[in-house]
């Protein structure tokens, strides 16, 4: 036989002569426009091997023909087969990513094609494993994954979280339910040190986003060194005990300022869905958070979580749309800025004593963004660009001069070329300058493979913004 061929040992895909050469470069995916042809007989399911044109062995994986992604790789190498023995292997693997990158215990152990795992999503939230099971060829192996993730993982409970409506793709049905254990429905979780519950059965997705780890973590710099735009400064003063001078805060009537977080940052969180940004920007000194989601469930799951860490007295909580909100604080200080405008070319004789029409016209030190999904198809990208553009827009205008806005996008089809063209346009019409501090991406508990970029979905960003007059 000659070198570089394979002897056919079970079915076999041959893949079209004229196709691109995705696979070759690790792309996970065959889709069944590129294959010319089975040969041999094979299951739904059914492991199958993958060879070009001239019969040349590229790679192996479970096949399903009723799904455009027919064959999903999980191998290069021959003759293997996907038993609890695999799957503890592939666990350890993810075990070992984990235990090297991520501190925290409580975090997404199995992320599908990035871990060589198509279609399997593991995430821990204590001692629990939420499983989210995608694909044919994972659904009926559902026994040994189970068994293998007991092995490795060691966990009280697993509860499968099998409710998303890519299964249908697949051919496959929605389904939640116990796999093992005690799965409690509610779980508190750490992160970067604070404590949340998870809502393991109702929750969104398998219950959390770990995606944002690091990037909350990121707007630690963001949340002090304020307390100089209200007049507060540090001096010394003489000590209590007559013995030397300490040094305290003071605000411009010489006046000693007690609250302790008076250097802190005000901070909006839209989309807060359990408050996650809201938690972290407290833990890293802000003075005063504004929490909102349109979710009255998700508030008070967020309540919960400030409650649980001790931050009752430094958060408000909003239920509202966010685009609403966004708009009518906006337009306030539209209305604002214009009345200060007349104010300067007539000498101060527009009357103040009116009210603002508009409402609102509130401003922060920083406005966090952290909206779902505005876009899963490619076809819907026009009416999610004017979804970014309107937040952002209306976002930055409510953003104390020189402050932040931390803006983020989980649309797949959203290109990061295109969200940072759209927060340009949206810069540009609200006559803003921002200048890029930080550009980040997933965290490395949700790691990427070169060259596939279906795996690049989150774009999250730290801007500066300035007002151009």
């Amino acid at each position: 036989m000659r070198k570089g061929w394979t002897k056919v040992t079970r079915a076999t895909i041959i893949l079209s002569k004229n196709r691109k050469k995705r696979i070759e470069e690790g792309h996970p995916w065959v889709y069944a426009s590129e294959i010319d042809r089975m040969e041999g007989e094979a299951q739904p399911g059914d492991i199958v091997d993958v060879l070009n044109h001239q019969r040349k062995y590229i790679a192996s994986g479970f096949w399903n023909p009723a799904s455009q992604i027919t064959v999903r790789i999980i191998s290069h190498q021959t003759g293997i087969e996907m038993d609890a023995a695999f799957f503890r292997e592939r666990f350890q693997r993810c075990a070992d990513h984990r235990r090297r990158f991520v501190s925290d215990k409580d975090c997404r152990l199995v992320y599908g094609e990035a871990d060589f795992l198509p279609g399997l999503v593991v995430d821990r939230f204590g001692g629990v494993l939420v499983v989210q099971i995608l694909t044919l060829g994972m659904d009926v192996r559902r026994d040994a994954i189970v068994e293998a993730l007991i092995d490795v993982f060691a966990p009280q409970g697993i509860y499968e979280r099998s409710d998303v409506g890519v299964r249908s793709l697949e051919g496959l049905e929605q389904r939640t339910g116990v796999l093992y254990g005690d799965c409690p429905r509610i779980v508190e979780i750490t992160e970067n040190g604070l404590k949340l519950e998870v809502d393991i059965v109702e929750g969104q997705k398998t219950g959390y986003f770990f995606d944002q780890r690091e990037n909350r973590a990121a707007i630690a710099p963001l949340m002090t060194g304020w307390g100089e735009r209200s007049g507060i400064r540090l001096q010394d003063v003489p000590a209590e005990d007559g013995a030397g001078v300490k040094r305290v805060p003071v605000n411009p009537n010489g006046k000693e300022v007690t609250f302790p977080y008076w250097d802190g940052a005000t901070v909006l969180e839209c989309f807060a869905h359990t408050g996650s940004f809201t938690l972290h920007a407290c833990q890293y000194g802000a003075k005063k958070v504004t929490c909102l989601d349109i979710s009255e469930h998700a508030i008070d799951t967020a309540r919960r979580n400030v409650a649980r860490n001790g931050f009752e007295d430094r958060v408000e909580f909003v239920v509202a749309d966010a685009f609403d909100y966004l708009r009518q604080q906006s337009r306030g200080v539209d209305e604002r800025n214009a009345r200060a405008a007349v104010n300067r070319e007539d000498g101060g004789k527009v009357d103040t004593s009116k009210k603002l029409t508009a409402g609102g016209g509130r401003t922060w030190d920083v406005v966090v963004l952290d909206p779902p999904a505005f876009t899963k198809t490619r076809g819907a990208v026009g009416g999610a660009v004017r979804g970014y553009k309107d937040i952002n827009l209306h976002g930055m205008k409510l953003v104390n001069e020189g402050g932040y806005l931390v803006t983020a996008s989980c649309s797949y089809h959203m290109k990061p070329e295109l969200f940072l063209d759209t927060i340009q346009e949206a810069a540009s019409d609200a006559g803003k300058l921002l200048r890029l501090v930080e550009w980040r991406a997933a965290g490395k508990d949700h790691p990427q493979l070169l060259g596939v970029s279906e795996g690049h979905y989150l774009k999250f960003a730290i801007f500066e913004v300035r007002s151009k007059r």
